[in-house]
């Protein structure tokens, strides 16, 4: 059990800790409103698969009207999806998406949890996704957050009875969840988790179903309601200055990378859940009806609660600070509680109440973003009292160290006291980066092994300070994490998280190198310093067949941040081959071969992640033709730096600057993907793009969605076509070339089967499945037991010149250094060409 009480206080520490967002500092009317949640002792876990599969509107519902703690389960982190705003794909945008969640939750008031599932892309049929998940282990995941976040109620956002209906991923978190909801409470099931945790059986399990569900309004108005709870999620909340809906469209919005920004709604609006197991709730707007959500439930929990009940009903909200006593006295009663985890979830949150009613403002702040295992730092201490309470700072002392500080100073109204702190960074501290990044996992599940790491949604924070108070003659410990706190003239006041790193990195200019013949290529590699005065050697490490120039080369950076590019010469093998090099960074008898990449954006903690340096190389023989190629920004892809390593010369194309005759000097022009769903401007631009065509140009337009940002662009091509949601997901599934003769698949390369292996991920997505009689179709490609899709590369003669659809991933398969997608893509760019090189101006 001490065990459990332990570990037990670990997620709830990391639940109430945001990683170096701005300290949130509540208002009287904030405060109230946690008191109502501290007053409430009721659980609620919403369960879906992906970022933005939750439905906000109803967390903010459970968390800010019922007051219920309430939870969100996403089985992944979005890392198979795309990115509107950035270049980050696969693991950088689980990472990414995994902060957006984070930020949607700290305004609807929820909680973030994860499985170790990977989103490995779109998936026709639970089947396939229960396999490459590993079901045991996932559905292990589920039950192990059940039984720590203990919900009364869970409600699922999709179907367990309607596989094949909808993305596999969607289906499968429903039968999960199904599944789990009873095993949570076995003992026998997932033994080895109760030496940590123990079982727990919720009581209701519920659909969030709606219309969509019956496939119509008119379908959902007949249906039978009687297994349904109909709630209101249209309130609105005075002490908030807003509505349910407000607040949850807020949240939403902050999916930015998947586009879901969205105007706030207000109103009533009705949300139905269908009870699956558990008894229906007699009140039919109450899923907590009939369990105890009082104090009373816990043994010993009705004397706090007379306490807690009445500073509500007379809550001061000119002077908070009074009600301190009691509050302290209510603390004092809670620890005599016998109930693990009520005890420490509402001893959290009535510290939390304790410290805003307080006006206390505790920080700990580290003089530089970052500092390296064994380096050393300042931490400058902040604690002020805003109130006329009497309160004590016994004592500072930082975790993971022996730095303590003990001023025993009284902390007097409104007058700051401030403390420096030497810190010494242990050489065992580990490297800050994403836990479930740490090892290679596989196509379906990360690795962790670290049983108490599995859901957190971040790494816990390396350091914290902990703030030891005393408020007449009690004493109360308050952690915060070490940030980094700091202004930009541009910006104003910034916080972002403080940060171990190694004291050097490598990354690589290219991921992927393409060696279209023979001839060797100068690879630079940049050595970026995370410490002052360091001195070491790069290795270069290769494949057999490949040469480099030398093994290792010296290099020297003088202070912290600075970098130094070093240049190897890269010879490749005469044969067509794919390898991959790596650099190692030999420093001080270390060895380190990772790279760091951050992730920057206004709407999310910065992120530092480690990733191992590599880079793909490939021998390939290819051949194309012409050279300078015009480029069309979409929703952001790596296409044209992948066109520039087969020796075109691609320049980007502003659509503003697109006019009659303005693209006449390129040899062919590329539409990045889902243009036509992002740019609004080039619904204007079109007939410019057609004449272009009809002038003799080639242009080669990318996947678009069918009506997912508005209404479907209906002039994308000379001739009619209609998009469609046709894909095919299988990396690995057949592909047959249907038009043998067609110059796409036979100038100036040779395409055939061959050409299709090592794909990524998918085949493609949103294929054509209607086109004029002018549309060639080349490929035919299906997923297992579906039935042939021709779209996937369309070709069509306009005037002098081609127009080429294609729904094929490319902006997947050429950062991956696929060879055969390099060869089809150079076809689309040379079809029917034979040109000299265009000299531009």
């Amino acid at each position: 059990m001490r065990y459990f009480l332990a570990f037990l206080a670990g997620i709830l520490l990391c639940s109430n800790i945001t990683n170096a967002q701005k300290p949130v500092q509540q208002s009287s009317s904030e405060i109230y409103h946690s008191l109502e949640k501290l007053n409430f002792l009721g659980t609620a876990l919403y369960i879906a698969a992906h970022p933005d599969d939750e439905n906000t509107r109803l967390i903010s519902y459970l968390s800010n009207e019922t007051k219920a703690r309430t939870g969100y389960l996403s089985l992944t982190r979005g890392d198979g999806g795309q990115n509107l705003i950035g270049p980050e794909l696969r693991e950088l945008l689980g990472v990414l998406r995994t902060q957006e969640l984070l930020a949607a939750r700290r305004i609807d008031g929820g909680e973030q949890f994860f499985s170790r599932a990977n989103d490995f892309g779109y998936s026709k049929h639970p089947d396939e996704t229960l396999e490459i998940w590993n079901k045991e282990a996932v559905l292990g995941d589920v039950v192990w957050a059940i039984r720590n976040f203990k919900p009364d109620v869970i409600i699922n956002r999709f179907d367990h009875r309607s596989p094949g209906t909808t993305h596999g991923h969607h289906t499968s978190s429903a039968m999960l969840s199904f599944e789990a909801f009873d095993l949570a409470n076995d003992k026998n099931a997932y033994s080895k988790q109760l030496e940590l945790t123990e079982t727990w059986q919720p009581q209701r399990l519920f659909f969030n179903t709606s219309w969509w569900f019956y496939g119509s309004q008119e379908k959902f108005d007949e249906a039978d309601k009687s297994k349904m709870v109909n709630l209101d999620i249209g309130t609105y909340y005075p002490i908030l200055g807003r509505s349910n809906n407000e607040i949850a469209a807020l949240a939403s919005s902050q999916h930015l990378c998947q586009g879901f920004g969205r105007l706030s709604q207000r109103g009533t609006e009705n949300e139905y859940v269908e009870l699956l197991k558990g008894s229906m709730p007699k009140n039919s707007n109450d899923i907590f009806e009939g369990i105890d959500t009082s104090w009373s439930r816990v043994p010993g929990g009705k004397a706090v609660g007379e306490i807690l009940y009445a500073v509500e009903e007379n809550f001061d909200f000119a002077n908070p600070s009074k009600h301190l006593p009691q509050l302290l006295e209510a603390y004092e009663l809670l620890q005599k509680v016998d109930d693990p985890y009520w005890k420490a979830l509402k001893s959290q949150e009535l510290k939390n109440i304790i410290l805003n009613v307080g006006g206390l403002y505790l920080e700990a702040s580290a003089e530089t973003a970052f500092s390296n295992p064994g380096g050393k730092m300042k931490v400058n201490i902040e604690a002020l009292n805003r109130s006329s309470a009497d309160i004590i700072l016994k004592s500072i002392s930082i975790s993971s160290t022996d730095k303590e500080l003990k001023p025993s100073i009284a902390l007097k109204n409104n007058e700051k006291q401030t403390f420096e702190i030497d810190l010494d960074i242990p050489e065992a501290t580990d490297y800050t980066s994403p836990y479930w990044l740490r090892e290679k996992g596989t196509l379906g599940m990360y690795k962790v092994d670290n049983q108490k790491l599995i859901g957190k949604p971040e790494t816990p924070r390396a350091f914290l300070a902990k703030f030891q108070l005393e408020f007449n003659g009690k004493a109360l410990t308050f952690e915060k994490p070490v940030i980094y706190h700091y202004a930009k003239p541009d910006k104003g006041e910034l916080f972002q998280p403080f940060e171990i790193l190694p004291e050097a990195t490598a990354s690589f200019s290219d991921k992927v190198l393409i060696f279209a013949d023979g001839e060797p290529k100068k690879i630079s590699v940049t050595v970026k310093a995370h410490a002052d005065n360091i001195k070491g050697e790069l290795q270069l490490s290769h494949s057999k067949g490949w040469a480099v120039d030398a093994e290792s080369k010296p290099f020297k950076i003088a202070n912290k941040g600075d970098e130094q590019t070093l240049i190897f010469t890269l010879t490749p093998p005469a044969d067509e081959d794919a390898s991959f090099i790596s650099p190692i960074i030999k420093l001080n008898g270390k060895e380190i071969t990772k790279e760091l990449v951050m992730i920057d954006y206004d709407h999310v903690p910065t992120q530092s992640v480690l990733l191992p340096s590599e880079a793909k190389v490939v021998r390939l023989n290819i051949k194309k033709s012409g050279e300078h190629i015009g480029y069309i920004v979409g929703a952001g892809d790596e296409v044209p730096e992948s066109l520039s390593q087969i020796g075109y010369i691609v320049h980007t194309i502003e659509p503003s600057s697109i006019a009659k005759g303005s693209l006449d000097k390129y040899d062919a022009v590329v539409v990045g993907i889902r243009a036509y769903n992002v740019v609004d401007e080039l619904k204007f631009k079109q007939r410019y793009l057609f004449d272009y065509v009809e002038k003799g140009g080639n242009l080669v337009v990318q996947y678009n969605t069918a009506s997912r940002w508005g209404d479907q662009f209906e002039n994308l091509a000379p001739y009619p076509i209609t998009l469609s949601r046709d894909r095919v997901t299988d990396e690995n599934s057949a592909v047959e070339i249907i038009d043998k003769k067609n110059t796409l698949v036979n100038y100036p390369n040779k395409i055939d089967a061959a050409d299709f292996n090592g794909w990524v991920q998918e085949r493609g997505l949103y294929f054509p499945d209607k086109w004029a009689k002018e549309f060639t179709p080349v490929l035919s490609m299906s997923d297992k037991g579906e039935s042939d899709k021709k779209g996937s590369i369309l070709i069509a003669p306009y005037g002098k010149g081609n127009y080429i659809y294609t729904g094929l991933s490319f902006f997947r398969e050429l950062p991956a250094g696929v060879p055969g997608a390099y060869k089809l893509f150079a076809n689309m760019l040379s079809v029917e060409k034979n040109v000299q090189p265009t000299k531009l101006n």
